[in-house]
């Protein structure tokens, strides 16, 4: 029976940044990982707004920095799926694909995924034109012509966003009006750059090496055609990846965890930091902010609990 001051659910800079805090401070700990570190990070093709990169970065090259932080360490990576969570009072059971293990607190770091169309072609061009955010990767396409798809808040704030940068927008939507907020729809529809494709499915996306085009389907009249662009931004929501959260520890509606400012749930000495906490800024900086400051709450409450 393996068991630690302090386990670490989720690979990702969240995660990377916890186990990066607690080994500093010599805390007992271990790291749990079905997958490559990284996240989504890995699925990022450059990432130019991290500090201390003017320049920009690839987003496997981040994480091979940010991994390599760990390399003076002794830290004991468990390559398994975590399957679900037994709170007990000062010494919680998580259980593992292969095995259970018990440790006096948790910083879950599993993350969200974002929600997929499911078509023909977006996984082949993830990275290579198909994208999940504006902020990651809008400047990619500088002057470029572009597809958003999506209708609720997160798919008008974004098409402002990429009308700063890029030559045209195709916003494209499946009903024929939008869930958003009035006042980003009045904005969106007001932007020159945004030319908006209501009742409309996109079917497939196509091209060589790198996205060429995005095939359509009106819904209402069934009728397809083909739209040329370079990039196109998939907004139709995220999920969290906590099906292992036991009910517990309290979540939106969403399914993300709730925390108070220091990253702490419901449960004492239970921590939840990066993206699949209940908040609205995902990026690599506020999920590294996160993994800090729940490390060294962490640490806090073993101090005061030993």
């Amino acid at each position: 029976m393996k068991e630690y001051e302090s386990l670490v659910i989720g690979g990702g800079p969240a995660g990377i940044t916890a186990a990066l805090y607690l080994l500093r401070a010599g805390i007992k700990m271990a790291w749990v990982e079905k997958l490559a570190p990284g996240g989504q990070v890995l699925l990022t093709e450059g990432i130019d707004n991290y500090p201390g990169f003017p320049d920009g970065i690839k987003g496997y090259e981040l994480i091979d920095r940010f991994t390599a932080h760990l390399d003076p360490f002794e830290l004991e990576k468990i390559r398994d799926e975590v399957t679900g969570i037994n709170i007990q009072p000062g010494r919680h059971k998580v259980i593992l694909a292969e095995g259970e293990i018990f440790a006096k607190t948790l910083i879950i770091c599993s993350g969200a995924k974002w929600k997929k169309l499911g078509v023909p072609g977006e996984s082949k061009f993830t990275g290579r034109g198909v994208s999940y955010c504006a902020v990651c990767d809008g400047n990619f396409f500088r002057g470029q012509d572009v597809a958003c798809i999506g209708g609720g808040d997160t798919a008008l704030e974004e098409s402002l966003y990429l009308s700063k940068l890029v030559n045209k927008i195709h916003l494209i939507h499946r009903r024929d009006a939008f869930r958003g907020a009035k006042l980003y729809q009045d904005k969106v529809l007001k932007d020159p750059k945004i030319n908006v494709i209501y009742d409309t499915i996109a079917t497939e996306f196509i091209g060589q090496d790198d996205l060429s085009g995005i095939k359509l389907k009106n819904v209402k009249t069934s009728a397809e055609s083909l739209l040329n662009v370079q990039g196109a931004f998939i907004f139709i929501g995220l999920n969290p990846a906590g099906g292992f959260i036991p009910e517990d520890i309290e979540t939106d509606a969403l399914g993300f965890i709730k925390t108070d400012p220091e990253m702490m749930t419901n449960i004492p000495g239970i921590y939840a930091a990066g993206d699949i906490r209940s908040k609205n800024c995902r990026q690599v900086s506020t999920a590294v902010g996160d993994g800090a400051t729940a490390a060294y709450n962490a640490q806090v409450y073993l101090e005061q609990n030993s």
